[in-house]
């Protein structure tokens, strides 16, 4: 019988698997044994997936719907789909599901003992993106990361088999602090869906408007602000890296690298002067390798 994790993806799977490209860090990267790399890259495509059905950027041509057993009517419900989503999650667990990124994730879940909680969290945020899209105070917006992005961590950890409740706190911290590194990316993008992830409490205090974040550039205040909220952001992952050296090996590298990713993306914003507004400004790979060297030296020293 043929694995399902070696199974040919198809066209619209590719298309969504491709996406690691664009990750501000090496998602699965080369250094990793290659069954450890198939589960990373599995979990990927699920949290991709899932992101892009709350963004309504699935390929086109429906596929995705059609596997999941919407009616073409309401192929562009996002809330439908993500109903369906759920429901075929579900069958990860207990039966066979039909999507075929959720086939590909069902080896993996059975080999690591994985969950269907940090699943399910990843789905219950995308809901709250159709929901909500302004947050008040910083912590409501913690409290849409532990959903968006904790879960991510904690699936990692699941898969390389070092779950403790410390490296949950510590890696906790450090997928928070990914989340809004990206929501500081994508300022404008998100601003163009009528969602803002910058806390309204935030914009007070630096006085920025809703106009001032959809100007082609940003002022003085939107610069202040994004630089407040990156200070925020590097904070927490200064604070998680004592999960890199509480772990060795590949699995060092493979951490640091995602603490390096948001600290470098941090460095390409901070180049930028702040200015988000006029795209997304993305780590470069010199930036992202002298970060990671500085992450593994404060890991071993804090080890």
């Amino acid at each position: 019988m043929t694995d399902p994790r070696q199974a040919r993806p198809g066209a619209t799977s590719r298309a969504t698997l491709g996406k690691a490209a664009d990750e501000n860090f090496p998602v699965a990267p080369f250094f990793l044994p290659r069954a450890r790399r198939d589960d990373l890259m599995a979990v990927y495509g699920y949290a991709r997936l899932v992101d892009d059905i709350g963004d309504g950027d699935l390929a086109p041509g429906g596929a995705d719907a059609r596997h999941l057993g919407v009616p073409p009517d309401a192929a562009d419900d996002r809330l439908a789909l993500l109903d369906a989503f759920e429901a075929d999650l579900r069958r990860v667990f207990d039966s066979t599901p039909s999507h075929p990124l959720l086939r590909a994730l069902q080896p993996t879940v059975r080999r690591c003992g994985l969950t269907p909680e940090p699943f399910l969290g990843l789905i219950a945020a995308n809901r709250q993106d159709q929901l909500v899209g302004r947050y008040e105070t910083y912590d409501d917006l913690l409290a849409y990361c532990e959903l968006s992005a904790n879960p991510v961590g904690r699936l990692v950890l699941g898969i390389t088999g070092t779950a403790t409740p410390e490296r949950i706190r510590l890696s906790d911290g450090i997928c928070t602090a990914l989340q809004i590194v990206e929501h500081l990316q994508d300022v404008a993008e998100d601003l163009g869906r009528d969602r803002i992830y910058l806390p309204a409490e935030d914009l007070k205090r630096f006085h920025v408007t809703e106009d001032d974040l959809a100007r082609p550039t940003a002022g003085a205040s939107v610069r202040a602000l994004i630089a407040f909220e990156a200070d925020r952001a590097r904070a927490l992952l200064h604070a998680g890296v004592p999960l890199v050296g509480s772990v060795h090996g590949r699995l060092r590298l493979l951490l640091a690298g995602f603490t390096a990713g948001g600290l470098a993306a941090l460095d390409a914003i901070a180049d930028a002067g702040f200015d988000v507004l006029t795209g997304p400004p993305g780590p470069t790979k010199p930036s992202l390798m002298r970060r990671a060297g500085e992450v593994l030296l404060r890991a071993r020293r804090e080890g």
